[in-house]
């Protein structure tokens, strides 16, 4: 950074809050707008989040929701780090257009590295667009090495014909809590210290959407996690996505992904958007027989020395994005 000229400044970090949400939004579309259309997609523009999802976001990461300020106390930067247990992820993260090639990309990413180093994660990882080699080795410059792709699928469902979902908001007082310690035992089976409760009471206090559940015959077989509330600002409430998905073989998971469905056709929602992660090839192979289609795609990076376990069994799918 130019330090000399005042009009460079940048102070920081001081907490993200809820008071700061329309900035962010600002930040955020454009920096990602200016993104797409260095990428050759000039007619892109990206919309504001729903404020409510940024309250998600913002609470999920608690101290880990990092903002940086110009010297006439406009938003300049942002990274949200999230810790779900012992596992660590950045994101969104942004710099104002006309700030970036500064340094502050560089500031931004570092702190959140050591913030979350700090609470002892295992894995750390954000997502990045593989199609932008830029930001590819921008991360890589910092530490970060390429994993797998998440492909975001959709499918349209009939909204008749499935059975009744059972979900984690028709359970209440110790049935409830009973179910978020299996939630939190399975998800510790597949991936040692993976916590994913903030999440789950989080959504259903915020109402933007509750967690489908597969019972076994002694403990639960999956959960998943997802939000029905729009992702952009003033958009319909017209999309199931997927957030968190833990089923412990594969069958339980073409049943959890069953139970989503039926979830969102209970509310009258045709779409459901899942983010398969392509580690798990047989689960990307049973939601293409299923009939989801590919729509996107999302490249993991991971920190040196700390990454994504791998379990022999079960499918956990953890998104990297709110």
């Amino acid at each position: 950074m130019r330090a000399w000229l005042p009009e460079q400044q940048v102070y920081g970090p001081e907490p993200a809050t809820e008071r700061d949400v329309a900035g962010l939004n600002r930040v955020f579309a454009d920096a990602f707008t200016d993104r797409y259309r260095r990428d050759g997609l000039v007619g892109v523009r990206v919309p504001y989040l729903n404020p409510q999802v940024w309250r998600y976001a913002l609470l999920d990461a608690g101290a880990g929701s990092m903002l940086w300020r110009d010297e006439s106390g406009h938003i300049v930067a942002f990274n949200i780090a999230h810790r779900s247990g012992t596992e660590g992820w950045m994101g969104p993260l942004a710099v104002r257009p006309d700030r970036q090639g500064g340094g502050v990309g560089k500031t931004i990413v570092r702190t959140a590295v050591d913030w979350l180093l700090e609470q002892r994660v295992v894995t750390l990882g954000l997502e990045t667009m593989p199609r932008t080699v830029e930001n590819i080795g921008f991360y890589a410059r910092l530490g970060f090495s390429p994993a797998y792709l998440t492909v975001t699928m959709t499918n349209d469902i009939a909204t008749r014909g499935h059975a009744a979902p059972s979900l984690l908001s028709q359970r209440k007082g110790a049935a409830a809590e009973a179910t978020l310690a299996a939630a939190r035992r399975l998800a510790h089976e597949l991936a040692a210290g993976f916590d994913f409760t903030r999440e789950l009471l989080l959504t259903a206090e915020l109402g933007l959407g509750d967690a489908s559940l597969v019972d076994g015959d002694d403990d639960l077989n999956a959960v998943v996690l997802w939000h029905a509330a729009p992702l952009a600002e003033g958009r319909p409430k017209d999309e199931v996505r997927v957030l968190k998905l833990v089923a412990r073989d594969v069958a339980t998971f073409d049943a959890a992904i069953a139970a989503t469905e039926a979830a969102a056709a209970r509310l009258g929602i045709r779409r459901v958007a899942i983010r398969c992660q392509t580690r798990y090839d047989e689960a990307f192979r049973r939601l293409v027989a299923r009939g989801y289609r590919v729509r996107w795609t999302d490249l993991r990076m991971t920190y040196e020395g700390y990454p994504e376990p791998h379990p022999t069994e079960g499918v956990l799918f953890s998104n990297w994005e709110i």
